[in-house]
């Protein structure tokens, strides 16, 4: 048992991914570069958002679609809710119906046995 060597944990990591960033700042073209991708992607969605007609309509139409959508959210919950009872019933009718038939064909089984008959000479 004293051979027996555990290996030691190093602790002294702190930094997990210290060796895996980028250790210098962005170069000045690249900061031009990426400054000139937000400004046209922010044109872009700026541009989009103009050409939606009756903005004012939709804002105001919102509330009553979130209930819309909720009640009918509860509708497809009940109807689901319904749907099972359904299944409930036909499966419990089945199983029912195979317990009652096994029951009897086992009853008629043990009546209908046959005895045994002993001899004696």
């Amino acid at each position: 048992m004293a051979d027996l060597k555990i290996p030691t944990i190093n602790k002294s990591k702190q930094y997990l991914f210290k060796n895996k960033l980028k250790s210098g700042s962005k170069y000045r073209s690249e900061l031009i570069r990426e400054s000139f991708w937000m400004i046209l992607i922010a044109s872009i969605l700026l541009a989009l958002n103009h050409l939606i007609p009756d903005k004012y309509i939709l804002f105001r139409s919102f509330n009553s679609n979130l209930k819309n959508i909720y009640d009918n959210i509860i509708s497809l919950i009940i109807n689901f809710y319904e749907i099972l009872l359904v299944f409930f019933v036909i499966v419990s009718a089945l199983v029912t119906f195979i317990l009652f038939v096994g029951a009897i064909i086992r009853l008629v089984k043990i009546f209908r046995r046959k005895r045994r008959k002993i001899n004696y000479m």
